[in-house]
């Protein structure tokens, strides 16, 4: 599937560069598009290429969406099966094979990014959830993930009103059992980003690319 998205001028996106490259791939929450999370490139470590992905459902309203949702936490299976099937469509597609691809996702994006780890972990080393969560039904590669315990960030906040409790508490149980995970709570922090989780997130990002061993 083509979907649209905005890039750093050296991702490894549609031929531009040479193979071999890390490249993070951006995955906005619901009702945005691919502009909202490019507007975090900045604080990624220098050098890293970059590609801000768009959602391939129009929001009723505004924006885009990966899935249909009501209640996070509680999306369609189906639903979420046919997102993940059209972002590694647009992967497989637009980057080199052997890229590196480490996700960072917000909100809905957050489960899409831990979508692509538990469905092909081959392609990712690593994944980067923000204020997000993950989904209860079982995917191919969590048998393996609960082996190879790849790094996981999980930033949130304790205010966070959008987010609903089981919805955190599922994704508190899953996370440690199937990755290497450094979580990080940043008290009086919405459903938002601040500033030292992308403080948190720069060096994540760092060690990954460096091959350095994680650590909360």
């Amino acid at each position: 599937m083509s979907l649209a998205y905005v890039s750093s001028a050296d991702a490894p996106v549609e031929g531009r560069t040479p193979s071999g490259s890390f490249v993070a791939v951006l995955l906005h929450g619901y009702g945005s598009d691919e502009r909202d999370l490019a507007g975090l490139a900045s604080y990624l470590p220098r050098g890293v290429p970059w590609v801000s992905v768009r959602a391939p459902l129009r929001h009723p309203a505004f924006g885009h969406a990966w899935y249909p949702i009501t209640v996070p936490g509680e999306p369609a299976v189906e639903a979420i099966a046919a997102a993940t099937n059209a972002l590694w469509g647009w992967i497989d597609a637009a980057l080199p094979p052997d890229s590196m691809v480490v996700p960072i996702g917000f909100s809905q994006g957050g489960l899409m990014a831990t979508q692509l780890l538990r469905t092909r972990p081959e392609r990712i080393p690593a994944a980067a959830v923000l204020s997000g969560y993950v989904q209860d039904e079982p995917q191919a590669a969590d048998a393996l993930l609960e082996q190879s315990r790849p790094p996981v960030f999980w930033g949130r906040g304790t205010q966070d009103a959008v987010i609903p409790a089981a919805a955190v508490e599922l994704a508190a149980e899953w996370l440690p059992r199937h990755a290497s995970l450094e979580e990080r709570v940043y008290p009086g922090m919405g459903h938002s980003v601040c500033e030292d989780e992308l403080v948190h997130l720069r060096r994540f990002v760092s060690a990954i690319r460096a091959g350095e061993p994680q650590g909360a």
